[in-house]
C-alpha cells in the first residue's frame, strides 16, 4: 500500500527529510525518482543521490531563480517547464517507480507552476505501493487532506536570521 508523506513548515530539514527517505529506501532495494521545482542543479543532495544506482533523480536544465525577481513573461516560461518536469514525475510514478519525490511541489502549486487539477488526480489514484513526498512551505489544505503523513518543520532559531549566508553541504 502506498502512502503520501508531506514535509512542510518554515524550518529547515523539508529537502534533507525527502533525501533520508530516498537513502532508505535506496538501501532497501526499492527505485526512487526524484522531482524538484523551483531549485537548482548546484545543491549537495543531487550528486549524491546520483552516485546511487536505485535513484533517478530529473534533471533541472533551466533555472529561473527566486519567484519575486520573475517578469510575467519568466513566471510563464517557469510554469511550462515545471510542467514538463511534473510530466516526467507523474510518468515514473506511473511506471513502477516505489518513491516519488516531488521537492518543492508546494512552491510549484502556490504559483501554479504545475497543473493542479493533474496533481489531485494523480494523488487520488496513486499506483498501488507508490510513496510519494511533497515538500514545501505552506502545504495547501487539498494536500494535506490526502497525506497519510504530515511532518512540519519549526523554524525556532536559524543563522540566516543574523545575516549569514546559505552554507554549502548545510543549506544546498
Amino acid at each position: 500500500m502506498g502512502m503520501i508523506h508531506i514535509y512542510t513548515g518554515d524550518g529547515k530539514g523539508k529537502t534533507s527529510a525527502a533525501v533520508g527517505l530516498a537513502v532508505r529506501m535506496a538501501g532497501r532495494g526499492k527505485t526512487v525518482t526524484v522531482a524538484r521545482f523551483l531549485k537548482t542543479e548546484d545543491s549537495g543532495e543531487v550528486e549524491g543521490l546520483r552516485r546511487l544506482e536505485q535513484v533517478t533523480v530529473i534533471p533541472l536544465e533551466k533555472s529561473f531563480g527566486f519567484v519575486w525577481n520573475m517578469t510575467k513573461e519568466e513566471k510563464q516560461e517557469a510554469a511550462a517547464y515545471y510542467r514538463t518536469i511534473w510530466e516526467q514525475a507523474e510518468r515514473a510514478g506511473r511506471d513502477g517507480t516505489d518513491l516519488l519525490v516531488l521537492d518543492e511541489l508546494m512552491a510549484a502549486w502556490k504559483y501554479e507552476f504545475v497543473d493542479r487539477e493533474r496533481v489531485l488526480s494523480f494523488l487520488r489514484h496513486l499506483p498501488r505501493g507508490l510513496e510519494v513526498v511533497l515538500t514545501g512551505r505552506d502545504a495547501p489544505g487539498e494536500l494535506e487532506d490526502m497525506a497519510d503523513y504530515i511532518t512540519e518543520m519549526k523554524k525556532i532559531r536559524h543563522p540566516f536570521d543574523r545575516g549569514v549566508a546559505a552554507r554549502e553541504g548545510i543549506e544546498y
